[in-house]
Parts: C-alpha cells; structure tokens; sequence
C-alpha cells in the first residue's frame, strides 16, 4: 500500500493542477450519469422501492471494486448490495436491469470497432482473405455452429423461460422508450462522451497529441485489454495495449507513464468517491457491514458457478 501510495502522489505531481482537477470533475460526472441510468432501470423494475443515492454510491462503489478485484467482482457485489436494500429485487432482474444497462454501451464498442475497423486502409481485405480462400470450411463452420445452437437452445430453453420471467423484471424500462432513451440512454452517452473526455486530458497532460483518431484508439485498446485480462482492472495489459495504440504519435515511454496515470489516478478517485458515497448513504457501521456481507455472498456465488461450470465440463468425461 506505501508503494502504491507513493506511486500515486509521483504521477499526481507530475500532472498540471488544472489535468487533474479536470480529469477528476469528469470522471464523478461519468460515474454519476451511469449510476442515474442504473437508478431508472431499477425505478420502473421496483417502483416505489428505489433511491437515487442508495443506487448511486452501490454504483460508485462497483466501480471502484472493479479497479483492484479481478474478474469484474464489483459488479457481482453491487447486485448483492442492491437486492439486500431494495425488497423486490431478485438478482434475475439485477442481470435484465444489466442487459439493458449494456445495450448503449455495446452500441458504442461496435461504434468503436467499426470506426478502428474501416480507419486502416486495406483491413477489409486484410480481414477477410482466409475466409474468401476456404469458402466451404466456413460455410461447414458457420452449419455446425447453427446445429449447436439449435441442440444448446432445445435442451436448455425451458430453463431460459423460467429465467426470463425472473429476468424481465429488470427490462420494464424498455416498455417506456421516453423513460428509456431519457433517462438510460442519454445518461449513458453523457457518461460516454465523459469518458472520452478524460482520455483527451490525460493525454494532453502527456503532450500527446488529442483527435478523434487517438483517442478512439486508446478506447478500443481498453476495451480489447479488459476483454483478455485477467489482472484487476487490466493493469499491466492496459498499458501494453496503450502503448501499442499510440505508437504512431509517441514513443512507448511517454505512452506508458500517460497508460499508469489515467490508471492510478481515476482508480484512487473512484474508490475515494465510494467511501464517501457510502459513508453518506449507510454510515459507517452500515457500509461497512453490507459491503462486507456483499462481498462474502458475492464470492461465494462466483466460487459456485466456477464449480458448476467444471462440473458441467467433467460430466461428458465420465
């Protein structure tokens, strides 16, 4: 902890007063917007049930959890927190309140690929040359795949059902597009424009050079680093994706120190943001004892579907 606070104060002193205070207003407006997006799902799958604090500080403090625990824990501790305080909740419509949560956020990677895609001259061809060579090894590929599917769909469709019905509860927002693109949608591209604003700072806290093209790199080598990682928060893979985007505008040292700071900083800002939230939401005793069960139920849970999950690949074997 000493080494990682004096890693955080040299990359805090090495960055203009006016990078950071910048940096830090907009990463509270993107945890804020999100959290208001959260806060609206869940208003129409639990009317009457729903505070917008008690949404936003278990949102701030998923966030911050996801910076330091592996394998997106936070997110698992936010549905325990949220279904201990909300009486209807069940964590089926904590998953369909997740799906819809997610729609914009995909819409916007896609936006990303997409652009990264169609930037580099030649990718289409580049791409695709494997496939326009072996035609009939992807058509046997894409047939099997169906089949699969299809088996996949048959057994465990019943199961599906059941899970809907649980599930939808959490996607009633979707039954009120002006609710919808109001008060998910719009908070969502606030948050992801902020989010894209941050990026900008920082690099120009690095003299780094900002446009679209730059920081729309540094997004999708993020997004492809959290993707494959196993660390907590990708750190050591964002950095390495980092440099690898930016290489065409700066040399791989500055593009590490500006990777570690955005890291670092926007790490210690969120988990700062949680305590504070948390603080004033339940008091101390109460934050500390429901994040505490949290994270003990949030653990287990994904201990046992870990197991499941090695049981259901054992099974054929034996």
């Amino acid at each position: 902890m000493r080494g990682w606070f004096q890693d955080l104060w040299d990359t805090i002193t090495s960055i203009s007063t006016a990078h950071l205070i910048a940096a830090l207003a907009v990463t509270t407006l993107k945890t804020t917007a999100t959290g208001f997006a959260w806060y609206t799902i869940l208003r129409y799958a639990y009317p009457g049930e729903v505070r917008f604090r008690v949404v936003w500080a278990s949102y701030a403090t998923c966030v911050g959890l996801n910076a330091i625990l592996p394998a997106n824990l936070g997110t698992i501790i936010m549905f325990v927190m949220l279904t201990s305080v909300i009486a209807s909740a069940t964590f089926a419509g904590m998953f369909g309140g997740f799906a819809v949560q997610k729609i914009f956020f995909t819409l916007a990677g896609v936006f990303v690929y997409l652009y990264l895609f169609l930037s580099v001259p030649g990718s289409f061809d580049i791409s695709f040359e494997w496939i326009k060579d072996h035609p009939w090894i992807v058509v046997t590929l894409v047939v099997s795949a169906v089949v699969a599917i299809v088996i996949a769909v048959r057994t465990f469709w019943p199961k599906v059902l059941k899970w809907w019905e649980q599930a939808k509860e959490g996607g009633q927002v979707l039954t009120h597009p002006r609710a919808y693109f109001g008060g998910v949608f719009l908070p969502e591209l606030i948050a992801w424009v902020a989010n894209l604003v941050v990026i900008a700072i920082f690099l120009d806290a690095y003299a780094i050079p900002v446009t679209f093209h730059t920081v729309m790199s540094v997004v999708g080598s993020n997004s492809v680093s959290n993707t494959v990682s196993v660390t907590p928060g990708g750190a050591g893979v964002n950095q390495a994706f980092n440099v690898a985007a930016l290489s065409d505008v700066t040399d791989s040292q500055t593009a590490t120190a500006y990777s570690v700071a955005e890291q670092l900083v926007t790490t210690a800002w969120s988990l700062l943001t949680a305590a504070v939230l948390m603080l004033w939401v339940f008091g101390w005793n109460g934050g500390r004892a429901l994040l505490q069960t949290s994270y003990s139920d949030a653990k287990q849970m994904v201990a046992d579907q870990k197991a499941a999950r090695e049981a259901a690949r054992l099974e054929p074997a034996q």
